[in-house]
């Protein structure tokens, strides 16, 4: 059983819609999280009894839920979008776990909504199984993030471009409001569901923000740090569009994500970004133009305008500052130095020479630490002249074995195992999920996965769920 407390569905009525879920026809647990479920204080022995199975396929709920859909707007590619909301999500409720912090528990592909937009509120098994995987790997590695908490198979077909086994995610997250839940109200100029909903965003995530002004300013600083660890990965989200940034600064929406094999700035994946506007290399530009967003929905929250625009406008620019100090930090540590300013030429020299000759990114830098690094270059002089000055700074081995994962969820590996599992088979989802939960050990039987794909393996694209 799970003890709900619901302090976003007591929220005005115009924050959401109440929506049960859609009930599936043949519903079977494929993944539960116990680890997960252990932290929230949930008992897993009833999360995978019948009537546990029920509430993660959505055909029954148990009380003290409160099935809501979220409402939010969005800037999508740079272009805005008044209304969009969760079209195929619907929130059961939050949980306070036993350290006393507050989880949302989400259904991810449970059935229309009033937000869906014509779309069948549906998810087939291949993006639930993506996520799952991408989300716990970066848990796993200290990413700010939502958490999969189970995956359910629900015994129908999902049409897309063919017909496509039907899923349910689990999702968990300290919660699901995003710049774009502001956006929706601030276009509206509903002023008072804006101060209600900065009063929510504070006492849930900012207990000491003394105000909105305050409120941005810790939003801007998570986000510098979450920023900060996707580029230390080699991770593109591919989608970051307003709906899809956290203002916990959770790490949330991994439809088109990828993490890059080869190195290269400019690495895109998404089917969608035709423009490249979310490359890797443009994700902390995008962050900071994601942020400005929440920054004018703010203003009218800060007192007289003129005045809180300076204000806002100086918080904002606050971004590159902390970003800066936090990508140090991230790649001084996968160095296995503390890093001071003077060293970013040292890391930058260092990329470089990865993108120059198509250096796998993850082996890279996990093999600075047992000297394997030098075979990832074809023409290894330039590395060996960087590797003299880098030795001058005596890396810290231990920091550098914290800091870079032996194994990354490649999107090749991914895709082995989504199409496995469309044919029943699990097992490779299975191993692949227990390797990428433990990124830093070494154990034999996980070496292949550590491997970069064959040419004919190479994924260029990747799709969002819907």
């Amino acid at each position: 059983m799970i003890h709900f407390d619901n302090s976003y569905a007591r929220l005005p009525a115009d924050f959401y819609t109440r929506t049960p879920p859609t009930p599936v026809s043949d519903a079977r647990l494929l993944a539960l999280n116990a680890p997960l479920a252990a932290r929230l204080g949930l008992d897993t022995d009833w999360l995978s009894s019948p009537d546990g199975l029920a509430m993660l396929a959505g055909n029954a709920m148990p009380a003290g839920a409160e099935p809501i859909a979220m409402a939010y707007a969005g800037h999508q590619f740079g272009g805005f979008v008044p209304q969009l909301g969760d079209g195929r999500a619907v929130l059961l409720g939050e949980v306070v776990a036993p350290d006393g912090l507050r989880f949302d528990i989400q259904l991810k592909g449970s059935g229309p909504t009033p937000f869906s937009r014509r779309g069948d509120g549906r998810a087939w098994l291949g993006p639930v199984l993506r996520e799952y995987l991408v989300s716990e790997f970066m848990a796993a590695m200290g990413v700010p993030t939502t958490r999969s908490l189970a995956a359910v198979a629900t015994g129908e077909v999902v049409q897309r471009e063919t017909g496509l086994p039907g899923a349910v995610l689990t999702r968990v997250a300290s919660s699901h409001i995003r710049v774009g839940t502001f956006e929706y109200f601030a276009v509206r100029g509903n002023i008072e569901a804006l101060r209600a909903l900065a009063d929510h965003v504070i006492a849930r995530h900012y207990p000491h923000a003394n105000g909105p002004l305050s409120l941005l300013d810790g939003v801007i600083a998570r986000q510098a740090e979450t920023i900060a660890a996707w580029m230390a990965l080699g991770f593109i989200h591919g989608v970051m569009n307003t709906d899809n940034m956290a203002v916990s600064g959770e790490t949330i929406d991994y439809g088109p994500c990828a993490f890059m094999d080869a190195y290269h700035p400019d690495a895109v994946f998404s089917s969608i970004d035709q423009m490249g506007r979310y490359r890797w290399s443009e994700q902390p530009q995008i962050a900071v133009w994601n942020l400005a967003q929440l920054a004018t929905c703010l203003i009218p929250l800060m007192g007289e305008r003129e005045a809180a625009i300076e204000a806002a406008t100086r918080s904002v620019h606050a971004f590159p500052a902390l970003y800066q100090a936090a990508w140090l930090r991230r790649f001084g540590e996968k160095l296995g130095i503390d890093a001071h300013p003077e060293d970013r030429q040292l890391i930058e020299r260092l990329l470089t020479l990865m993108a120059q000759q198509g250096a796998d990114f993850t082996r890279v830098f996990a093999g600075l630490s047992d000297g394997s690094a030098r075979t990832e270059f074809a023409d290894p002089a330039g590395f060996d002249a960087w590797t003299r000055d880098w030795q001058a700074r005596e890396p810290d081995s231990e920091m550098m074995a914290h800091a870079n994962p032996r194994r990354i969820p490649r999107n090749h590996r991914i895709e082995q195992a989504i199409a496995a599992g469309v044919s029943g088979d699990l097992a490779p989802f299975g191993q692949l999920l227990d390797a990428v939960t433990h990124p830093r050990e070494d154990r034999g039987e996980w070496r292949d996965l550590a491997l970069g794909p064959l040419p004919d393996e190479i994924v260029r694209r990747t799709f969002c769920g819907t």
